[in-house]
């Protein structure tokens, strides 16, 4: 049976609707009474899976789930070894740089050598303060990056920015964009060569439903 990984969070909606507009509905992972993590559409077509967006490239790359819905800004982190079939045109977010709005820095250039940058996405942020030749101390936190040049623990974070509104909220203001995120189709790469269960077929019509394909 076809195996989907679903992310949980802000990305869940939009891809249980698009999975409803070729006829795969996995709503109840919508029903707040529901504790399942696995489930069945009704037509008995596909198997869901709802699991954290960064695991979701490992359920896909491990080959639990052929197919996966996933942000950009996982991949680029991740580096799985996934296929990105398509860009799925919602869930957009952009990485980005940012500092407090009191700041002397107007660019990501201007931050002292050796300063430190708070920031989930380690890899990312590590590879684009490189690609400056600026070095600086790249702290990781999982959570309240924010709060990273609040305290003075660091000068800068890279994060996900969606409206802004949080880093206003914060004090905080954008330097630099890294990149824009979306959600993204991938795929099992055997899988996809192999085409078990018409997984192509279903490819073809999600892709169908998306205005722009990677």
């Amino acid at each position: 049976m076809l195996t989907i990984a679903l992310p949980k969070g802000s990305l869940l909606s939009d891809s249980i609707r698009l999975l409803q507009g070729v006829g795969l509905d996995f709503s109840l992972f919508q029903d707040k009474a529901n504790r399942q993590l696995q489930i069945l559409d009704p037509t008995g077509r596909a198997r869901g899976l709802l699991v954290r967006a960064q695991d979701v490239p490992v359920y896909v790359q491990y080959g639990q789930a052929q197919l996966g819905i996933v942000g950009y800004d996982v991949l680029r982190e991740k580096q799985p070894s996934v296929a990105n079939l398509a860009d799925l045109g919602f869930g957009g977010c952009r990485l980005s740089v940012a500092v407090k709005a009191t700041s002397p820095y107007r660019s990501a250039l201007d931050l002292p050598a050796h300063c430190r940058v708070a920031s989930k996405f380690v890899n990312c942020a590590q590879a684009y303060f490189q690609n400056l030749d600026l070095p600086v101390e790249i702290v990781p936190l999982s959570g309240s990056v924010e709060l990273g040049p609040i305290t003075g623990m660091s000068e800068a974070i890279v994060d996900l920015v969606s409206t802004g509104k949080t880093l206003k909220e914060n004090n905080l203001i954008e330097l630099e964009v890294l990149y824009y995120s979306t959600a993204r189709l991938v795929a099992h790469p055997l899988s996809y060569r192999v085409n078990p269960y018409g997984l192509k077929d279903l490819i073809d019509q999600l892709r169908d439903q998306v205005a722009t394909p990677v």
